[in-house]
């Protein structure tokens, strides 16, 4: 039986968290890119061999790669706010509503 508390409050889809697989392919698209830039950066070290500074400027930015690959892949993503978004059907109600005025003297 369903919660009649839920079936009022209906979660908007638009604020709704991405699917477990989906976050995995976000995950495992950012590993696959950062260890992609590893080969041509070491390709680029071995091409600029004769610029011994820049050769090895390249060779020390693709050491760390691996492993920021990796922590990165295996951190989850941020969770949204906390606070639900849901739709409010009986708000023209309550803006209809008279208000009561407060004057100064």
């Amino acid at each position: 039986m369903a919660d009649p508390q839920h079936a009022a409050n209906p979660v908007l889809i638009t604020d709704a968290a991405m699917s477990y697989e989906e976050e995995l392919a976000a995950r495992k698209h950012r590993y696959k890119i950062m260890m992609g830039m590893r080969i041509p950066l070491m390709i680029l070290a071995a091409v600029f061999y004769s610029i011994p500074w820049l050769a090895v400027s390249l060779l020390v930015l693709s050491i760390p790669l691996p492993w920021m690959a990796v922590l990165i892949a295996n951190d989850r993503l941020p969770k949204k706010r906390e606070d639900v978004n849901r739709y409010d059907a009986d708000r023209t109600q309550i803006e209809n509503r008279e208000h009561r005025i407060i004057e100064q003297d």
